[in-house]
């Protein structure tokens, strides 16, 4: 029987062992309903009109929580059913200032950077540029607290050029970073006044996170079910992952692959505890990095 399976990964149980765990390594996006609710906060800005003072959005949350991939996905979205790119993703460089900052514009423009591109001012010009001619509506920085860590005034040069593109080119820009981002925007009530936030949390415990491991589940080439949201093995998954979304993929994944090489073809609590996995918050200190020393 393969009710426990989407069709993509039925079809592949008569397949080989190495095409079934390349399948399962395949990177894959799984809704959830923050994932549904910040596409509708990012559509309603790429629908809005023109206004001289557009919202922003900042998408916010702990490391490894799938804040990317959620930000990734409308812009794949919108590609594919746009006949113009008006979203654009933006990795923001390491590296304080605008300089930093510029670099990162271009780059997320697939522009070549100019002669001497390290000038504010030829930067800006550039920048500018390419805005009138490319029109985008979403500007959508990732990790966007790798600006934040240079020196305050850098950091307010930073806002207001954020600030000025939202007035002059009608862009609302969409923050996408850990919870310093939400501090530091909300640093002052002007800047805190132009953006709306969708926080991406850890998983609690709940009927969602159920949901989601059964979701997960329904795409691991397993001949057998696993019933991964019963509650002895979601516990267990819960508490490896400590909530974020990514080390859940990375846990399920990781024993469906050991279920396929073991010859079990399920995921059980036996097959969770031979990973010998560490929770992200304890692999600092894990037994591992002092055999290092």
């Amino acid at each position: 029987m393969t009710d426990h399976l989407l069709d993509s990964a039925a079809s592949l149980l008569d397949a080989g062992d190495a095409c079934r765990i390349a399948h399962i390594r395949t990177a894959r996006w799984i809704s959830h309903p923050v994932a549904s609710r910040a596409h509708n906060a990012m559509r309603l800005l790429l629908d809005r009109p023109v206004t001289l003072r557009p919202r922003g959005l900042l998408l916010t949350g702990p490391y490894h929580n799938g804040k990317t991939m959620i930000a990734e996905r409308f812009a794949i979205e919108h590609l594919r059913q746009s006949e113009r790119q008006r979203i654009w993703v933006i990795q923001t460089r390491e590296g304080a200032g605008l300089s930093h900052f510029y670099a990162s514009i271009l780059a997320g423009l697939r522009a070549p950077q100019a002669s001497g591109w390290r000038s504010l001012s030829r930067a800006g010009e550039q920048v500018d540029h390419l805005l009138d001619s490319l029109k985008p509506r979403l500007l959508i920085f990732d990790e966007f607290h790798s600006a934040l860590r240079g020196r305050r005034q850098d950091v307010k040069s930073i806002f207001s050029f954020l600030r000025r593109i939202a007035s002059v080119h009608d862009i609302s820009p969409v923050l996408v970073g850990e919870v310093a981002v939400y501090d530091a925007v909300h640093d002052t009530e002007e800047m805190g006044s132009r953006f709306d936030t969708i926080p991406v949390p850890r998983w609690a415990y709940d009927e969602d996170f159920a949901t989601l491991l059964d979701s997960l589940e329904t795409c691991m080439p397993l001949a057998r079910a696993s019933d991964l949201s019963r509650p002895s093995l979601a516990e267990i998954i819960h508490e490896l992952s400590e909530g974020l979304i990514g080390e859940v993929v990375d846990i399920v994944s990781n024993a469906a692959i050991t279920a396929i090489r073991n010859g079990e073809e399920h995921i059980s609590e036996a097959t969770i505890a031979s990973l010998g996995y560490t929770p992200l918050s304890k692999r600092r200190n894990a037994p591992l990095r002092r055999e290092m020393m």
